[in-house]
């Protein structure tokens, strides 16, 4: 099975429809898939919810989506480099479900291995817990949170073999293998292929049968915060 695509758009042909739930990998400017992210603003599809750690920034990620009004509702943990989310959100414009970072990854991660909810203690007390089930364990209350299962995962990582198994670099790995393993489908794309048997087994950070299909692209590298300081 041929899981190697000449580009985004190719990649992601036939997966795309109005109103799908994607999940996209990313962690502030970090390993973010912006060759897919391009080419569903290309596609021009439409009332999307997405569950991502964050939005990118304004003209990059997943900001260029909210550019364009595509995305209906977002959920995330971090949305404050982006002023047009804040925007869209403050005026009613998009729907936001806000999730811890740890529990919103374990959701991902939840839903790829087929667990439908856990408890966790993250987010009881607060906005976080209001309508979801309460539980006591050991006289602590938990809320329970459900498995997070999408019809796309959008991944990013640096490289992979032609089967799929997948390399990510540093921070790029915080969110990428979740976000791959819940979707029904992932694509991932990647700076580099190589052949089978080219990766060294105890380096693989997601095993290719969560990847269905691969396009390979050159990159932006940008930096989120620039700091100085004077000579």
């Amino acid at each position: 099975m041929n899981k190697v695509y000449g580009s985004a758009a190719e990649a992601l042909e036939g997966l795309l429809f109005d109103g799908m739930f994607i999940a996209a990998g990313g962690f502030g400017l970090c390993g973010i898939p912006e060759l897919l992210i391009e080419a569903i603003r290309e596609a021009g599809t439409k009332d999307l919810t997405v569950a991502s750690n964050n939005a990118g920034v304004d003209d990059f990620g997943l900001g260029v989506l909210l550019q364009t009004r595509q995305v209906k509702k977002m959920i995330s943990s971090y949305v404050g480099e982006n002023a047009e989310f804040m925007r869209q959100y403050l005026s009613g414009e998009l729907e936001l479900e806000f999730n811890p970072q740890g529990t919103l990854a374990e959701r991902m991660r939840a839903g790829g291995c087929g667990i439908p909810g856990f408890y966790t203690k993250t987010g009881v007390g607060t906005v976080i817990a209001e309508g979801k089930e309460l539980k006591d364990f050991d006289g602590q209350t938990y809320v329970l949170e459900r498995g997070i299962v999408t019809d796309l995962s959008i991944v990013k990582a640096w490289k992979a073999d032609t089967t799929g198994n997948l390399v990510f670099r540093k921070t790029a790995r915080n969110f990428n293998p979740p976000a791959a393993m819940c979707g029904k489908v992932c694509v991932a794309e990647v700076e580099e292929v190589v052949e089978p048997g080219t990766l060294d087994p105890d380096c693989i950070h997601l095993p290719g049968i969560y990847v269905h299909r691969i396009v390979q692209g050159t990159h932006e590298k940008r930096i989120e915060q620039r700091t100085t300081r004077a000579a």
